[in-house]
C-alpha cells in the first residue's frame, strides 16, 4: 500500500517539528541562574511551566479531589520544584515560586577558587620543636622495665 493511500502524508509535506522557544542554559552557567533569580514574580512565572496536580497524603476528601499540588519547571534552566504541603493551590504556588527562587540563587552562587598557601618556615620550626620536646619527654620517662 502506498503512503498516499494510507492516509499519512508523504515525508516532504509533513510539517517540521518546531524548535523549542528557549534553549536550556548550560548546567554550569551561573549567569542564567542569577538573571532568573533577579526577575520579578510575573516575569519569572512567564518563563516557567506551571502544572497543578492532585497531591497525595493526609487531608481527606478536599485534598484527594482537588488539584492543590503545584509543580513549576523553569524552562531556560530546567530546574523543577513542587509544593504540596498546603490545601490551597494559590498558597502552594507561592511556596513553589519561593522554593524556585532559592534554588536559582543557590545555583547562581560561584565559590571563589581557593589559593593554596605555603606554610611559613617559622611555623614548621615551631611544630618540629614541639614534636622534639614531646619525644624527649617520653624518652626521658625510661622506667627501665622488663617487658
Amino acid at each position: 500500500m502506498a503512503a498516499s493511500q494510507s492516509g499519512v502524508p508523504p515525508p516532504e509535506s509533513r510539517p517540521a517539528m518546531e524548535a523549542p522557544a528557549q534553549v536550556p542554559a548550560a548546567p554550569g552557567d551561573p549567569s542564567a541562574y542569577a538573571r532568573a533569580a533577579a526577575l520579578d514574580d510575573a516575569s519569572l512565572l512567564a518563563e516557567c511551566d506551571v502544572q497543578s496536580f492532585v497531591a497525595s497524603g493526609p487531608g481527606g476528601q478536599h485534598r484527594n479531589k482537588t488539584e492543590t499540588g503545584v509543580r513549576i519547571r523553569h524552562r531556560p534552566t530546567g530546574l523543577q520544584v513542587t509544593a504540596t504541603e498546603r490545601r490551597s493551590q494559590l498558597m502552594n504556588r507561592v511556596a513553589a515560586l519561593e522554593r524556585l527562587r532559592e534554588r536559582l540563587a543557590k545555583a547562581a552562587f560561584v565559590q571563589k577558587a581557593r589559593r593554596t598557601t605555603k606554610v611559613p618556615r617559622s611555623s614548621k620550626r615551631r611544630r618540629l620543636e614541639s614534636k622534639r620536646h614531646q619525644s624527649d619527654k617520653k624518652r626521658g620517662r625510661g622506667g627501665g622495665g622488663d617487658w
